[in-house]
């Protein structure tokens, strides 16, 4: 005869001061504890405060009373509410944006003059922040424009004003591959950005306020436009080279089709010459993620005087990370291995890849601004050195110039800002059996745009050119390099040189621009001389 009680028998053994019964708080969760026969209750004052903080109605958590299992604890979730709380706390006693993104001292290029974007938007004025390594020779030929990822300060290496190590801490000083010996070499945070350069947390001149939602959209190019304002502050008139990585890797490409006469080479690293379809998928992923968030979707990304998104931000740096390294080295670091086996199973973080991801999203959640996130990916999203968005933009360049008059004392028209989603999403127009069967529609739009590129990176022909990929690299993976390095020897160009890491030299994936300073930094070294 079995010796388990059966479930009803246990329940009515359960003393009714310790079930969850009798009044309690909409904010508090009542939790049964058969392991000390006492009812613990949760996050009362914690919830509450949260529940001020963000200005939000929360739905009440049902109350079991008779349970066959314990509820489970979430201590991720009451991390989220913690730093809220904090934040909260924090809000009451200061003014302005919460937090300040801005850490360590830079140069700031201020340009009074008004600049027109490729959208169409206009701004009266703006900063960029910079920092230089090395010294500029007597005839300002030695410079180097170092290009930024996506969410980059123009800490690129350590400086006697600010000692902190800067992100390319080894590949920038005397004999690395950035040789302060012989180059002048300056980094730039992006328009767009939050470390210096004007964005969606600066303050509009017109308004006085952030410019949060209103601030326009941006392409690369409109960030290369401002880099070649702060060059002509500085009176270098043409670079040695052009260099970047990931998104810095599209800026060096743009600056060269812009101003091949200024950019007499170019290195570019894990880029593209147009984004493709999966990684403006997963940046629209971490968008939707991050304009999700309460904190954002109630202010519409007007946050500044409130709480920032600091959970979607959390999550999206989470998706971002999944893209940034790989598989074989997340193989290598965490396997399947769980943070302890002794514990059982959570659905919080449990895998130590799990701890990893939630880390990385935790530390970076309050050092980069989310709207800035939002922008600056989008132009992401946008970049194609195509022929025909050149001329499109070109076109529209043309036709908004007259909005750069009176920039200081006008709004620009709502049409610029307006969106219209389509009445019907895209279904699938052909299985995909026939795709493959037929090979038709893929080739025939695959030779499309390569003659596209072809006609838009014409103007590169005669620029020498470093492009390095790496095949672990999942958001720019290695045949977007390869595309590049087909495009510029179609166009006529010899003096092309393709480097392609394999995974037997480099498995960090998309990050391996960061870390491997002996395959990038060498090929870097060896191709500028």
């Amino acid at each position: 005869m079995s010796s388990v009680r059966p479930l009803a028998n246990i329940l009515r053994s359960i003393p009714k001061t310790a079930r969850n019964t009798g009044p309690r708080t909409r904010n508090q969760r009542v939790f049964w504890q058969p392991w000390t026969g006492k009812r613990s209750v949760h996050g009362g004052d914690r919830r509450a405060a949260q529940a001020a903080a963000v200005h939000a109605i929360e739905p009440a958590i049902p109350d079991v009373p008779q349970s066959s299992n314990p509820q489970l604890a979430f201590p991720c979730l009451d991390n989220v509410e913690e730093r809220t709380q904090k934040l909260s706390s924090r809000r009451s006693a200061t003014s302005g944006p919460e937090p300040s993104y801005t850490s360590g001292k830079h140069e700031t290029f201020h340009s009074a003059e008004p600049i027109l974007l490729d959208w169409g938007g206009v701004l009266p004025s703006f900063d960029i922040a910079y920092e230089t390594w090395g010294s500029l020779n007597a005839d300002k030929s030695n410079a180097i424009l170092l290009h930024t990822g996506l969410s980059a300060s123009s800490h690129a290496h350590s400086t006697e004003a600010n000692p902190k190590p800067g992100w390319w801490e080894k590949f920038i000083g005397p004999d690395a591959p950035l040789d302060t010996n012989k180059y002048f070499v300056t980094c730039t945070n992006v328009l767009g950005g939050c470390y210096g350069s004007t964005g969606p947390a600066s303050l509009d001149p017109i308004s006085k306020k952030p410019y949060a939602t209103s601030f326009p959209i941006l392409t690369m190019q409109d960030m290369v436009r401002a880099q070649f304002r702060l060059l002509d502050s500085l009176s270098i008139d043409k670079l040695y080279a052009s260099v970047g990585s990931s998104m810095g890797g599209m800026q060096s490409l743009a600056a060269g089709v812009m101003e091949p006469e200024r950019v007499p080479r170019i290195v570019s690293i894990s880029g593209c010459a147009r984004s493709h379809p999966y990684s403006i998928a997963m940046r629209h992923t971490q968008r939707q993620v991050l304009m999700s968030d309460p904190n954002w979707a109630q202010t519409r990304g007007n946050y500044y005087a409130a709480l920032p998104p600091h959970q979607g931000m959390k999550l999206a740096r989470q998706i971002a990370t999944v893209t940034y390294r790989s598989g074989p080295e997340w193989e290598q670091r965490f396997g399947r291995r769980r943070a302890d086996d002794s514990r059982p199973p959570a659905l919080c973080p449990d895998f130590l890849i799990e701890t990893y991801l939630d880390h990385a999203g935790e530390k970076w959640c309050l050092e980069y601004d989310a709207n800035s996130l939002l922008y600056v990916s989008k132009a992401m999203d946008l970049f194609d050195l195509g022929r025909e968005l050149q001329d499109a933009t070109s076109a529209r360049r043309r036709n908004n110039a007259g909005r750069l008059q009176g920039a200081m004392s006008q709004r620009l028209p709502a049409d610029v800002c307006s969106l219209a989603l389509p009445d019907e999403p895209y279904e699938e127009k052909e299985s995909s059996t026939e795709i493959m069967a037929s090979g038709s529609p893929a080739t025939s739009q695959q030779h499309s745009a390569s003659e596209n590129l072809v006609k838009g990176m014409a103007a590169l022909r005669d620029t020498p050119a470093l492009v390095l990929g790496v095949a672990s690299d999942i958001l720019f993976p290695a045949f977007q390099q390869r595309e590049i390095a087909e495009t510029l020897r179609r166009v006529g160009n010899k003096k092309v040189t393709h480097v392609e890491l394999g995974e037997d030299r480099s498995v960090f994936g998309h990050d391996t621009f960061l870390l491997d300073l002996e395959g990038v930094g060498g090929e870097i070294k060896k191709f500028l001389g």
